[in-house]
């Protein structure tokens, strides 16, 4: 045996692996470390940048590498002010909110206790609905400020992060979201970048020294928060000397992320330099019409002397306090001339700039016509319909991916009351999946844990139309009765679909016959010797 061969057996297989602990710690050390090296190379890429192009060679920069984390946090921050501050991307904002959001939506979960089929079934949608009408649910998910403000936060900041915190006792689990500034690393999968394992955040914490002086201490804190899909067997309490809340995983959301990117770029990012552009041709159009508008008329001679004469008449005239009396006579003498400034040469059309505010409809995908809210020089009302047909399919891809999304957190809430002792739900049984690793909850009685969320139809269908296709369906005597009811409440627009359908149900979850229950009432107070017609 050679001495490599024994330096090399010396070295056992336990000694080589890179535990996952270590693969953290060593994440967050290669992080910081990328951090400053992206700092310097920006640095010298702006020395080597100031004597060429910069436009071209900055796009060949970002097409190979993803954006900085400081260089996220200045785009969140500009199309933050952009979105508050220019009307027109205020409005493309908010048509998209609007698009997705403007008819809510319906999240209900199958299982709403024991059946004819299943009578160990447990009522899991008393739990989804619980955390959904939770108080602090509402403030950061589930109220219509909350959609509008996330959805808003997509298109700005590109990335949406809620805390998930967990009782270990009870299984209640309350969502908090965590500002974009906050997380300043996402550390995934070695080997599959769309698996994400840890978030580490950091924050400043202001503590009061003393009473009296009203002194404070900043310092800054930093924690990792577990994605609410990692839930390893092992558990470390501190990674890099940096604690690990368990107790708080983060839902994550991204949009326009590329492949292998650990952030979202906001919608709005691609419209910006475009409605800065269409903003300074408003200006410049508004500076072009205020100056023609000072001078409607010229005074012309064949002197010198009878012309600087005009001027001083015209300038006496114009210092008369009170209006310029309507139909006004100028008396000019002899070869002196009084004619309206021609505008042959004047561009004045504003519509001019309406290729610029396309192209902030493109980067928001909302249609042209809805942004300036004009349907164009075409002025057909079909054109404006027509091209908005692209928007809804914008906004229903976007309706999936918040779909995905709230189903993520409901798992999770599922879970933890399930696996929490004094918890509202019961489980089957907990293992881990063999090939993949992950978790997997059944719960008792083989209850249905399928979360349906249901959104209005974005189409022009009328009323009639609807309430005809349902009844349509009812006639066919194969869609269950409960089924029909929710879908007649969701075409009326109902706002509490739930209590209705709960006080519309029995026990084990059958529609009510309202005609054969009212019936049987009555002939139980006729039975009784009470009249019979006072049923409601």
């Amino acid at each position: 045996m050679g001495v490599l061969d024994r330096i090399t057996s010396a070295v056992t297989i336990e000694e080589t692996r890179l535990t996952e602990e270590r693969f953290t710690a060593l994440a967050i050390q290669l992080g910081d470390a990328a951090t400053t090296i992206d700092t310097l190379q920006e640095s010298l890429a702006d020395l080597e940048l100031s004597r060429d192009d910069t436009g071209w060679q900055r796009l060949n920069t970002w097409g190979n590498q993803q954006f900085s984390r400081d260089g996220l946090r200045r785009s969140a921050e500009l199309c933050r002010i952009m979105a508050i501050a220019n009307p027109l991307m205020k409005r493309g904002i908010a048509l998209r909110t609007a698009y997705v959001w403007a008819g809510g939506v319906q999240v209900t979960a199958t299982s709403t206790g024991p059946t004819l089929d299943n009578r160990a079934a447990q009522d899991v949608n008393a739990v989804v609905q619980g955390f959904l009408d939770d108080p602090e649910t509402q403030r950061v998910l589930f109220s219509a400020q909350a959609f509008e403000r996330n959805e808003r936060t997509l298109a700005t900041d590109g990335n949406l992060f809620v805390a998930l915190i967990w009782n270990p006792l009870t299984g209640w689990v309350r969502p908090r979201a965590i500002p974009f500034d906050e997380i300043t690393r996402v550390i995934s999968n070695p080997e599959d970048a769309l698996e994400r394992r840890y978030f580490l955040r950091e924050y400043l914490q202001t503590s009061e020294d003393d009473a009296v002086t009203g002194s404070t201490t900043t310092t800054t804190v930093k924690v990792l928060h577990p994605s609410i899909d990692y839930r390893p067997a092992d558990k470390p309490q501190e990674i890099a000397g940096v604690k690990v809340a368990w107790d708080q995983p983060i839902a994550e959301l991204n949009v326009n992320a590329l492949d292998g990117w650990d952030f979202g770029v906001g919608d709005a990012f691609a419209s910006l330099p475009w409605a800065r552009a269409y903003g300074d041709f408003l200006n410049d159009w508004a500076k072009l019409v205020k100056a023609l508008s000072r001078f409607a008329f010229r005074a012309t001679a064949d002197t010198k002397g009878k012309a600087q004469n005009a001027a001083a008449r015209q300038n006496a005239a114009n210092q008369v306090p009170g209006p310029t009396p309507v139909g006004g006579t100028a008396h000019l003498g002899p070869g002196q001339n009084l004619e309206a400034i021609p505008k042959t040469g004047a561009t004045i059309d504003s519509n001019s700039g309406r290729p610029l505010a396309a192209m902030v409809a493109s980067g928001l995908e909302v249609p042209v016509t809805m942004l300036l809210a004009d349907p164009g020089v075409t002025g057909a009302r079909a054109t404006a319909e027509t091209l908005d047909k692209p928007t809804e399919d914008m906004a229903n891809l976007r309706r999936t991916v918040w779909g995905d999304y709230l189903r993520r957190i409901l798992g999770y809430v599922i879970d933890q009351a399930a696996k929490a002792p004094s918890g509202p739900l019961q489980r089957k049984s907990l293992t881990r999946d063999r090939s993949t690793g992950r978790e997997v909850i059944l719960l008792a009685g083989d209850t249905d844990r399928t979360i349906d969320i249901s959104w209005p139809d974005l189409s022009e269908t009328s009323l009639r139309d609807l309430m005809d296709a349902v009844v349509a369906a009812d006639g066919t005597e194969k869609v269950p009765g409960r089924i029909i009811l929710k879908k007649i409440l969701e075409i009326l627009k109902v706002d509490d679909i739930d209590a209705i359908m709960e006080s519309a149900t029995d026990d084990d979850g059958n529609l009510i016959d309202l005609a054969a229950t009212a019936g049987a009432e009555a002939a139980r107070r006729f039975r009784n010797g009470d009249d019979p017609a006072t049923v409601g």
